[in-house]
């Protein structure tokens, strides 16, 4: 069917670069939602669950729930899972900002601060390990504009950056089929990007 042969396009598409492009292992950062899901379970199917390593990386913002999901979904995988808070990076960033942006109100500038302090750390884990970084935007989001430069668009491939947003729940379930990888929850609950209260 259709979402088996877009499956199937995308594991190729993943494998083909990265191989290409001489690398052999992926970092990917697990927010907990759907479209990272996605991505790692395309990314273990491309190259093998131990060439991926997950990153969760909570904010102020982030859910118990999120957390929980991301761990789950790198343990059904078989994937190498790291946490790591971004909370210290954020609140060293919002310090050196204080007196530049004193009497401004808080806005997308400071949910664009976790955001990029997210790609920061995929990108150092890149270079350390010398494991290329997959970004995680669908199309939906890229059509609109809902993601952050130097955030959540870091990363070496756009794996899934030509899949609107109803295909990656399609293909999300399709995977699941073959073998219950993705969390209920992470396929049930709203989508959020979880950068400020409620």
């Amino acid at each position: 069917g259709d979402e088996a042969s877009a499956y199937g396009a995308l594991v190729l598409g993943t494998r083909d670069y990265m191989h290409k492009c001489g690398f052999q292992k992926a970092i990917i950062g697990l927010s907990g939602g759907i479209d990272s899901a996605l991505t790692a379970v395309i990314a273990a199917d491309a190259v093998g669950s131990e060439n991926v390593i997950g990153v969760g990386m909570p904010g102020p913002y982030s859910s118990p729930g999120s957390i929980d999901d991301a761990r789950t979904l790198a343990k059904n995988l078989g994937i190498r899972f790291e946490l790591i808070s971004i909370n210290p990076a954020y609140e060293a960033y919002r310090t050196m900002l204080k007196d530049v942006f004193a009497g401004k109100k808080e806005d997308t500038t400071e949910e664009n601060l976790q955001s990029r302090a997210r790609g920061m750390l995929l990108m150092a884990l890149s270079n350390k390990f010398g494991a290329i970084v997959l970004s995680t935007g669908n199309k939906s989001e890229l059509g609109v504009g809902y993601c952050t430069l130097y955030g959540d668009m870091v990363g070496g491939l756009a794996v899934i950056s030509d899949v609107p947003k109803t295909l990656v729940y399609r293909l999300s379930r399709y995977a699941n089929s073959r073998r219950a990888v993705i969390p209920e929850d992470t396929l049930e609950k709203p989508p959020s990007a979880e950068l400020r209260p409620n």
